[in-house]
Parts: structure tokens; sequence; C-alpha cells
């Protein structure tokens, strides 16, 4: 049964080297864009983490204003 999948008929000898290239190729582009990925975000983080700490303490001194306000 397996001898049979692994045949095909006489066209495995074309079918097989095509699917593990197949295979391979993808494996190969899912390994490269994770990798870019990953290093885009270092960058990404690296850049603007500051920028959104100073905005949320911005927004959270722009609510207590608001609540003092409303009190009185």
């Amino acid at each position: 049964m397996y001898e049979e999948l692994l045949i095909m008929n006489g066209y495995g000898q074309f079918v097989w080297p095509a699917f593990i290239f197949s295979l391979a190729s993808c494996f190969y582009l899912y390994v490269e864009t994770r990798s870019e990925l990953k290093q885009q975000e270092r960058i990404f983080f690296l850049e603007f983490r500051e920028a959104q700490a100073k905005k949320i303490e911005f927004i959270k001194g722009k609510a207590s204003t608001k609540e003092a306000l409303s009190i009185n």
C-alpha cells in the first residue's frame, strides 16, 4: 500500500521532489518573514515606547482635572 503511494503509477519521481521543494520554499519564507517581523517590532518598540508612556500620563492628568472641576 505504501509502495503504491510513493510510486504513484510512475509519476512519484516527479511529484515528490516538487512537493519537497514547495514545502522547503514555504518553510524558508516563513522563517525569513518571522525574523523580519521580530526585527521590525524591536525597532518600533525602541522608537515609540517612551512616546506612549508620556501620552498615557498626559491623559491621566487631564482626567483628574475634569474631576476636580466637576466637584466645584
